[in-house]
């Protein structure tokens, strides 16, 4: 890169994928500030299930679906709800998300969701190696578990778009599920077994790691509310916060959910939603899980934790700003009873945090259009985490200019214009 290229970088976002990007921003010699409202790490980084998941290939859409939202919005203890008074608002990006549930589109949108996430584990092994944090993420099982001796099915869609991948997977039937992981329920007849994932045992300390460790390469934090970002007349941009103003010559936005909101500042408009999701810890749990499990009848992932273990799932549409239906967290309490029957339940710690969907569940990745050094990276829904380490290499990479081995036209804002 000349010098004629820009040095300053101010990151907007302190959640894992706007700390990926400063460590990755680091390594190609920027100067980076980072600013975010809370401390690095917090938000829907710290309360997620902690799974890392590199072969995650599948959407939230999928051709089909449709057909099960009355069910799931008809049943309280559903995967899925919606605050009515909202549904206006979330109306044209449910088309968008229905739309991108096809047959046609599903191959290439599940290409650009496994270039993002299947790095994710080699990557963090990395970040860690030599630190003595090496214990934060550990290798394991993805056990999709089924109630139906014939559940664990490879010709189902979401099965064969992974094969079609080179996911490797192995059908679990009977006892031989109990005999992976011990202290699931007999009720539990059949599995799928993703091999090669890995887990975070302390998803909000593996941040303040890697935070500590992006701020020991010369990365500035910075607490402030970012409330608009501002062309500047020299090119660059001025950041307005509370407490504040600062510029730069680019401008990396990683503000999770609330990037739609200070790209609509610029004139900017993408379909980008809050969907919330909830956790609910079981702080003496009595028992440990070696893997990570997607109980897939009631849509939620449970695993041990530093903290307990803890259960998270759901999806509940509500907007930014209203307040959390802790009813959503404590709804996990019965389903993680019946798939672990030795589970104490007794003391528990709930959670509510703000996922940033696209409707394609492919993150918004780039060059914002009509806004140069202005760069992206959000939009990961369910796969923050995952997707994170990457994003933030191909953040670092379009921020010096340099080639990426990857089609960039998947993740482009702009999308969903045509």
């Amino acid at each position: 890169m000349s010098d004629a290229k820009p040095r300053e970088v101010i990151v907007i976002g302190a959640g894992i994928v706007g700390i990926c990007c400063a460590l990755a921003l680091r390594e190609k010699g920027f100067d980076v500030r980072v600013i975010d409202r809370d401390g690095a790490g917090e938000g829907a980084s710290f309360g997620n299930a902690g799974i890392i998941s590199p072969w995650s290939c599948v959407p939230q859409s999928l051709p089909g679906v449709w057909k099960n939202v009355p069910k799931w919005l008809l049943d309280p203890e559903g995967p899925l709800a919606v605050r009515w008074s909202y549904t206006p608002r979330l109306a044209p990006w449910l088309l968008k998300f229905f739309r991108a549930g096809t047959f046609q589109r599903l191959p290439a949108i599940a290409d650009a969701m496994l270039a993002v996430n299947r790095p994710s584990a080699d990557m963090y092994h990395r970040l860690l190696a030599g630190t003595g944090e090496e214990g934060l993420v550990r290798d394991c099982l993805y056990l999709h578990v089924y109630r139906d001796i014939g559940g664990a099915d490879p010709e189902d869609l979401p099965w064969r778009l992974r094969a079609e991948r080179g996911v490797p997977f192995e059908v679990l039937t009977g006892g031989e599920v109990q005999e992976v992981e011990p202290e699931l329920s007999p009720e539990i007849k059949s599995a799928m077994a993703v091999k090669r994932q890995a887990r975070t045992v302390n998803p909000g300390r593996l941040r303040k790691v890697l935070a500590a460790m992006a701020e020991a390469r010369g990365a500035r934090f910075l607490r402030g509310t970012v409330e608009k970002i501002v062309p500047d007349t020299d090119g660059g941009y001025l950041i307005d916060t509370g407490q504040g103003a600062h510029s730069a010559k680019t401008v990396i936005l990683a503000a999770g959910a609330w990037s739609a909101r200070l790209l609509a500042g610029l004139g900017v408009r993408v379909p980008l939603e809050a969907e919330r999701g909830y956790h609910l810890v079981f702080k003496d749990p009595g028992l440990p899980l070696a893997h990570s499990i997607m109980d897939t009848e009631h849509k939620f992932a449970i695993s041990s934790m530093e903290m307990g273990v803890r259960a998270a799932g759901t999806a509940e549409f509500a907007g930014l700003d209203a307040p959390p239906n802790y009813r959503r967290a404590r709804i996990f309490k019965r389903h993680a009873k019946t798939l672990l029957p030795n589970l104490n339940t007794g003391s528990t710690d709930e959670w509510m945090g703000t996922r940033p969907s696209s409707p394609d569940s492919v993150p918004f990745i780039g060059e914002v259009p009509g806004h140069p050094r202005l760069f992206c990276g959000f939009g990961h829904g369910h796969l923050g985490l995952t997707g994170a380490p990457m994003t933030g290499r191909m953040v670092a990479a379009l921020a010096a200019g340099e080639p990426l081995n990857i089609d960039m036209a998947p993740y482009r804002l702009d999308r969903f214009n045509s």
